[in-house]
């Protein structure tokens, strides 16, 4: 991995400014160097920049950071994380605005597994969920959790049984060719715009409870890296999500690329 700060290759005092766990990111799979959602990775950072910094961002200029920083590495595919934090962010007055840095940190293409997930539901709700916020440790951790448990990843639902979203990626679920988007607390993702936006007619959305789940038959998990079937969750099996990923999968073929390199 390779990491740009605000247009030149990171420095220490770069990365040392970001150790303060306070910031937001995006990320992006490129392509021919062009991305899918594009606009909708610029809004959400500068939605988040504004909330958290009470800053503006200019995303024309965020994006020819990422072009430089793939250019700089000669690639056109690759994994892209776009980090906004602020080496002026003084935690003791947290209300003062600041302006803000950059990280563009360029890795190799991510390429998911096509193998269907059995996923298990924990009782959680992320903080601030609506952000894309660097409060990942919980997320890292209940994966693993219940990677040790034998599944292959975790849902998060509310005491109520109420489902919102995966650990780092959004769910939906099938039932007679339609999606059902959970109605809840969670971080609207860029595929899943993407998805509804290509399904056909309005998008979906209504509370989805555990006790809800034997109504449908499929599900399917979906990030910018793609999107996956879900098997099962709490041993509850979904047999028609490998048909509806697949449909999902020909639908974001359509999704139109915009061009980062210029």
């Amino acid at each position: 991995m390779s990491v740009y700060c605000n247009g030149h290759r990171a420095s220490a005092d770069d990365l040392a400014g970001a150790l303060v766990n306070y910031g937001h990111f995006t990320s992006l799979q490129v392509r021919g160097g062009a991305v899918q959602g594009l606009d909708l990775h610029l809004r959400r950072l500068r939605q988040g920049t504004e909330e958290l910094f009470g800053s503006t961002l200019d995303g024309t200029r965020v994006q020819a950071w990422m072009q430089a920083a793939l250019q700089a590495e000669g690639r056109v595919d690759a994994s892209v994380r776009v980090t906004v934090f602020s080496r002026a962010f003084d935690f003791r007055k947290p209300l003062q605005v600041v302006p803000v840095d950059v990280l563009v940190a360029v890795s190799a293409p991510v390429t998911l597994p096509a193998t269907a997930r059995r996923v298990r539901s924990v009782v959680y709700q992320r903080e601030l969920p609506h952000l894309k916020h660097v409060g990942t440790f919980p997320l890292f951790e209940h994966r693993r959790q219940a990677l040790q448990a034998g599944y292959d990843d975790a849902v998060f639902v509310d005491a109520q049984g109420a489902i919102s979203e995966g650990t780092t990626w959004n769910i939906a679920f099938g039932r007679g060719g339609d999606l059902v988007w959970p109605q809840a607390p969670a971080l609207r993702g860029t595929q899943e715009r993407l998805l509804q936006a290509g399904w056909g007619g309005e998008p979906q959305l209504a509370p989805v409870r555990l006790d809800d789940l034997a109504g449908f038959d499929a599900a399917i998990a979906c990030n910018a890296a793609g999107v996956w079937p879900i098997g099962s969750i709490d041993g509850v099996a979904f047999p028609g999500s490998e048909a509806v990923c697949g449909k999902a999968k020909a639908v974001l073929l359509q999704a139109p690329w915009d061009s980062v390199l210029g």
